[in-house]
Parts: structure tokens; sequence; C-alpha cells
């Protein structure tokens, strides 16, 4: 299958997604400028982490005006999978690709550490290989990963399935102390309505080889490229 990684000035997180899909999994893995238009040709796009235009304003907030975004949104109401990473994430929530928002953490610090993430459905394009009996051991590095959304949006996530992971202990017990940033619901990734676009906070790019600490994140990646090899 054929990823695109998108690339804004701040970005940098790019180089360790291209790695893993493509040295790693085996993958056609292209690099996008932002001010690319087209995104036709590509199975899935990844909207990797680091600090899009320095996180000016606040996270996301100017890379979501960027030529490529309004692409990214014709791509995703095509059906096309995206999956935002961290800043991605933050991207995706303020282009309004997803609800909510990514606020200072509540701790006021900028946190660098293992989480364990609890996978709370197996039957989606992102999850498909998630073993569902186990916490995934997968880094965040953040500080702005506070998810909010109002009473009645985060109702709306819950009751529709759209959380797809929670941070958690290494039981799988989702706790406060387990928590890294104050999200609401211990909610570390979610998708939209359509199921095709995905949101997370924590690094998967950062967990796919022993070497690193863990290889759970690749789950995650073998998942989109089992999805599209049955669409």
């Amino acid at each position: 299958m054929r990823f695109g990684i998108l690339v804004f000035p701040g970005t940098w997180s790019d180089t360790d997604c291209h790695y893993v899909v493509q040295d790693l999994l085996h993958q056609q893995a292209d690099y996008i400028w932002h001010q690319q238009q087209d995104l036709r040709g590509y199975d899935c796009i990844i909207v990797p982490g680091g600090f899009s235009y320095g996180d000016y304003l606040r996270a996301g907030a100017i890379a979501r005006f960027s030529p490529v975004m309004t692409a990214l949104g014709r791509f995703a109401a095509d059906g096309g999978l995206v999956i935002g990473i961290c800043n991605g994430f933050q991207i995706l929530c303020e282009a309004g690709l997803l609800p909510g928002v990514l606020m200072r953490n509540q701790h006021l610090e900028y946190r660098c550490q293992w989480t364990h993430l609890r996978t709370q459905r197996a039957d989606t394009p992102f999850t498909r290989c998630c073993p569902a009996d186990k916490a995934l051991q997968v880094p965040v590095s953040h500080g702005e990963g506070n998810y909010y959304a109002s009473a009645a949006t985060l109702a709306r996530l819950e009751e529709e399935g759209r959380v797809l992971f929670r941070y958690c202990d290494a039981s799988g017990a989702a706790t406060p102390e387990s928590n890294p940033n104050g999200s609401l619901n211990n909610i570390a990734g979610i998708v939209n309505e359509g199921g095709n676009v995905l949101g997370m906070m924590p690094h998967p790019e950062r967990a796919c080889e022993p070497l690193l600490g863990s290889s759970d994140g690749n789950c995650i990646f073998q998942s989109i490229i089992d999805s599209c090899g049955t669409r």
C-alpha cells in the first residue's frame, strides 16, 4: 500500500514514521510537503508529530490553514484512512476533522514517558491487529495533550464507540495515576464519525522495535495495512 506523510515547517516525527512503514513494514511511503494540494493515489495519510509552525498561537492552529489540509479534508471525506499522531492529532482537531481540543497538560509539565494504552475496540481499521487482552506500551511526548470536549461531545464519543485508546495501567485499568496529561475519561485516541480518521497523542512509531523498549506500535500500523488490503 502507499502511505503519504505530511510535512509542515517544524514537523520532526515524519522520518520516524517513514522508517517504520517503509523499512520495517515494507510499504511505500512518500513525504508530502504542506503546500501540496492533491492526495490522490494514497491509501493512508499520516499527520505526524512535532511542532508545526513552532506551535505559535497554539498547537496546530496555523498548520490547519496549510493548502494540504483542504486536500486532506477531501481525502477523508472520500473514505481515505488518516492517522494523526501527537501534533497531528492537534492539527486534526483544529481543522475540524475530529471533535474536541488538546489543551496544556493538567500539571503544566512537558511529559516524555512510557504509557500503557487500552484498546477499546478491535474492529476498526486502526485496531484490528491490536490484542484485546494486552495493554499496549507506547510513549508520549507532549506539553499539550490534555484532551477536552464538551459534556455532550464526550457522551457522544463514548456512546458511539469512537474512543479507540485509553490511558491505563499495566493491568488495563484506566486510573487517574495512569493518565499522563489530565485528558477527560483517560482518552488517548479517538476517531471521526466515519471511523476512518484517527487522532492519538501517544507515538506508535516510537514503539515499533524491541530495541526501543516496545514493538506494540506495530499493531496499529499493521492494522492499517491489513485494512487497506481488504478494501
